[in-house]
């Protein structure tokens, strides 16, 4: 299989087939981000001819040998999905050749990615299977969206998103704690809210941030532009979003970077979610959360 460097995927997506359509990723600027920097190249295209020699080998592995069926493929990269319309209709095709019985295709995207395609064009990907995409919205703090330079607004991800709404593409959010910084951890958390309850996430996934110091991030620290939300604010600031989320959706925080792991319903499971996350900051020291907070060595 071509794949380059670290993959990485998430936690749902665990018994998908894994086809690398990109390397690395074409915003490349994210301050906090340290995700791709053992590639040699900030992003780089899948040739077709390699795409499906791993699909090739993928069809040898399952259907032959194992004797199993996949309902899905994920793309890895950290954003396939702004690959452009006729690319992607490709690779579809590829994939429905060697693997008929895969129901959907999904990927990493950026709210940026969403834009350089029509909404026709949307839903005839919607069409071919695409589904199920992950974006890493991070927040809807507009500080620090564009403090972080992640290159699109509040307004971005609510228009955009709505446009995969209206196609029939389902998605969920990736939400980065502490990405506000040190006391504005709530109002981020609510702006963040106040965007989420007027789309259509099947999931928004919480992760925690970790400063790296090989990040933008940590050299902003280090000059005094910015602090760091303590580990407890961090949680407060989950207990803010989980309050204030109004729609229906699976809110879960299953990564590494969460100490404490939780999974549930909205609103069904709000009050156990809220108890959950109450339990921790009284019962649990701000030291004992550094120290998990030191050990994660990566997302």
């Amino acid at each position: 299989m071509h794949y380059t460097g670290t993959i990485w995927r998430p936690p749902y997506e665990a018994s998908s087939l894994l086809l690398e359509a990109t390397a690395g990723c074409t915003h490349h600027r994210c301050k906090f981000c340290t995700l791709y920097a053992d590639l040699p190249f900030p992003f780089r295209m899948s040739r077709l001819s390699d795409m499906e020699e791993d699909l090739k080998e993928a069809e040898e592995l399952y259907h032959h040998r194992m004797g199993r069926r996949m309902s899905r493929v994920f793309l890895t990269g950290a954003n396939p999905f702004v690959l452009k319309y006729e690319k992607l209709m490709k690779i579809a095709e590829r994939i429905r050749a060697y693997f008929p019985e895969v129901k959907t295709i999904g990927s990493f995207a950026r709210v940026t990615d969403i834009t350089g395609k029509t909404d026709e064009e949307l839903a005839a990907l919607g069409r071919v299977g695409y589904d199920g995409l992950t974006i890493g919205m991070e927040t809807a703090d507009e500080t620090a969206l564009a403090f972080m330079d992640k290159g699109y607004r509040a307004s971005d991800i609510l228009e955009q998103c709505s446009r995969l709404d209206g196609a029939g593409i389902h998605y969920s959010f990736f939400y980065l704690a502490g990405i506000s910084g040190a006391g504005y951890a709530e109002a981020g958390a609510k702006a963040t809210a106040d965007v989420c309850n007027r789309l259509h996430p099947m999931l928004i996934g919480a992760n925690m941030l970790t400063v790296y110091p090989d990040s933008r991030l940590y050299q902003e620290i280090r000059q005094g532009n910015w602090r760091e939300e303590s580990e407890t604010e961090k949680y407060r600031e989950i207990r803010t979003l989980v309050e204030c989320l109004k729609i229906p959706v699976v809110f879960a925080a299953m990564g590494a970077s969460n100490a404490f792991q939780m999974q549930g319903k909205l609103p069904q499971d709000r009050g156990k979610l809220l108890a959950f996350l109450d339990d921790i900051m009284e019962n649990t020291d701000e030291r004992e959360l550094r120290r998990y907070r030191e050990s994660v060595h990566h997302l």
